[in-house]
């Protein structure tokens, strides 16, 4: 399956969410990943990042997409985070 991540945590947080969520998914821009990801580390990267955040004060939405073939991405200006194929 196709996630989208995004999330709105405390400073003090910040860097272990995306430490992470960079595990399962690729970092694409500020408080925002996406990649393929299975159903099991799916699951782990959920209970990983519920043990880092504050429940009261947090915010993390995951965008779940079954398929990508009804799926349009467009950037406008710089394009961060992407994998780079090395050779």
């Amino acid at each position: 399956m196709s996630v989208i991540m995004v999330y709105d945590v405390g400073v003090d947080r910040v860097s272990k969410v995306l430490s992470i969520a960079r595990k399962y998914l690729t970092w694409i821009q500020n408080s925002v990943l996406e990649g393929e990801i299975t159903e099991a580390d799916f699951v782990r990267l959920k209970s990983e990042v519920l043990r880092v955040i504050n429940k009261e004060e947090d915010s993390v939405v995951f965008y779940i997409l079954r398929t990508t073939a009804y799926m349009r991405k467009e950037h406008l200006g710089v394009v961060k985070g992407e994998r780079s194929i090395v050779l």
